[in-house]
């Protein structure tokens, strides 16, 4: 039987080696006819570390590795696009006092 791959973002990289990989989607209530936003969470393995918050990644099924990590990281499908504004008011702040 073969391997599922599936795609997901990364929702939290603070464990070395492992991330947790939501794969978001809409699924019809049965009765009401309305569409839910539901989750699907997956604990991956990522040897490298190559992974961060916010990417787009592609993992594929593998034996348990532990008691919930069932799955390993392929590839970086998308580099996160998320701006950390600390970083940007410090940067600013410093240019600032170089200019003066």
């Amino acid at each position: 039987m073969p391997k599922k791959v599936v795609v997901g973002v990364v929702t939290s990289d603070k464990m070395n080696k492992t991330r947790r990989v939501e794969m978001a989607r809409l699924v019809k209530h049965p009765k009401y006819g309305k569409f839910i936003r539901q989750k699907t969470v997956c604990i991956v393995h990522d040897e490298n570390n190559e992974s961060k918050l916010g990417d787009t990644v592609e993992i594929i099924e593998a034996p348990p590795k532990s008691k919930r990590k069932r799955w390993n990281f392929v590839k970086v499908v998308a580099k996160s696009r998320l701006v950390d504004v600390t970083a940007m008011r410090l940067a600013a702040k410093e240019q600032a006092k170089a200019e003066e």
